[in-house]
């Protein structure tokens, strides 16, 4: 009877405070004429949807691992990529993060958000499979149901831990709740006539771990050093490099013509990141001034939208606004995508290409366009392969 208590309280948790987003539509952005050219773009997979799920970090990092195994492996032909299964590395994160929020006495967040580095602890730790070996068990994710369980399980096993310890299944017992959710891991598998474990899969597909690089850039902590980003969802503490906006930006310049992708985590709780695939840098403020403001908060969407959009001009960002923004959280860290390329508008202005995991939503079929301007003020931060540095910034962080 405990139990179904947490569990209601769990899920009044998570559902209350989507019912009140549901009352309060975003605002939007009026949708410019944007014209864009390609000038640079790597391979990436198909458009994967995270759908009812918290789980883009995963999502992001798979896609870009994916893209990393193309790079690695030479494959030139589209019907050859990998499809990695999302399933198994966000199963295995919750099951990482019960044993630590248990282990702590409840003192860690517990929920479904996480970060990049998290799927290269869980590919270290146990591999990974392919999508067709473990699907998942719905055809798109909805967490929701497991969301609030595991969080309930945790809670209750946290609070009844203190009455003579803690029992020896606790832990069976939620894992058996993952598996059942999002399929049970194999401890072997066949796949295209070869026989694999989830680690010497890993292995075959050139994956090393220890061979990427987290880089953020904040002046609360010294440059040129590393520390943990202090967000609740980096709940395994991993450490970024923190460097200077110009060589952040440079870094990802250097590493998309280079022809590698990358990770990125980002806020994207902004009114300059459309839900139609595009991403600026626009000053919410002055925008809800004036004439403006009917055009995208209270007007009729039909008549806000007949006379011509100009492409709105962008806010300049310096390391100083970026770091107000972190430390007065108006940047948080809201979404996971990959980098994959760069566009030009017809302006000039420049943009990369962003992969989503929305589905195929969107003018572009679930492609962003973000601008550079956008990406130095909201960028949580950036995971790329060590290789894809530039030389001089790799020597200042003493990588070999």
């Amino acid at each position: 009877m405990r139990t179904n208590v947490f569990v209601f309280a769990a899920i009044a948790a998570v559902m209350i405070p989507s019912a009140l987003f549901a009352q309060q539509p975003r605002p939007q952005l009026p949708q410019a004429d944007y014209k864009f050219t390609v000038i640079k773009e790597n391979p990436i997979t198909s458009i994967k949807n995270q759908a009812s799920s918290s789980t883009c970090w995963c999502f992001s990092t798979i896609a870009f691992l994916e893209s990393e195994i193309i790079r690695i492996k030479g494959i030139k032909d589209a019907a050859d990529y990998p499809d990695l299964s999302e399933m198994f590395v966000v199963s295995q994160s919750y099951k990482d993060r019960a044993d630590k929020y248990v282990r702590l006495d409840g003192d860690l967040r517990f929920g479904p958000g996480s970060e990049a580095d998290d799927v290269f602890h869980v590919i270290a730790d146990y591999g990974i499979v392919p999508q067709e070996v473990m699907p998942g068990k719905q055809e798109l994710p909805k967490h929701s149901e497991i969301d609030a369980v595991t969080k309930a399980y945790v809670e209750a096993i946290v609070k009844t831990s203190g009455r003579g310890g803690l029992s020896t299944t606790w832990k069976g017992g939620f894992d058996a709740m993952c598996d059942n959710f999002f399929g049970t891991a194999p401890a072997s598998f066949e796949y295209k006539g070869k026989t694999y474990t989830p680690a010497s899969y890993r292995d075959e597909l050139g994956i090393v771990t220890s061979d990427y690089v987290n880089l953020t850039s904040f002046t609360h902590h010294p440059f040129y050093t590393k520390f943990a980003l202090e967000i609740g969802d980096n709940w395994r503490g991993d450490a970024s490099y923190n460097v200077p906006l110009n060589e952040f930006m440079d870094a990802l310049k250097n590493a998309v013509e280079k022809g590698y992708t990358v990770a990125w985590g980002s806020d994207v709780s902004e009114i300059g990141f459309t839900r139609n695939g595009v991403g600026v840098l626009v000053d919410a403020k002055a925008m809800a001034t004036g004439s403006d403001q009917a055009r995208w908060v209270g007007a009729d969407p039909a008549q806000a939208q007949k006379a011509p959009v100009e492409i709105p001009k962008e806010l300049v960002p310096t390391q100083e606004s970026r770091q107000e923004g972190y430390d007065n959280k108006t940047t948080t860290d809201d979404h996971g995508m990959q980098i994959y390329g760069i566009a030009k508008d017809q302006n000039g202005t420049t943009y990369y290409m962003v992969k989503n995991s929305w589905g195929e939503t969107g003018k572009y079929k679930g492609i962003w366009f973000v601008s550079e301007n956008f990406i130095a003020a909201k960028s949580m931060d950036l995971v790329m392969h060590k290789d894809a540095l530039p030389k001089d910034l790799k020597k200042k962080l003493g990588i070999k």
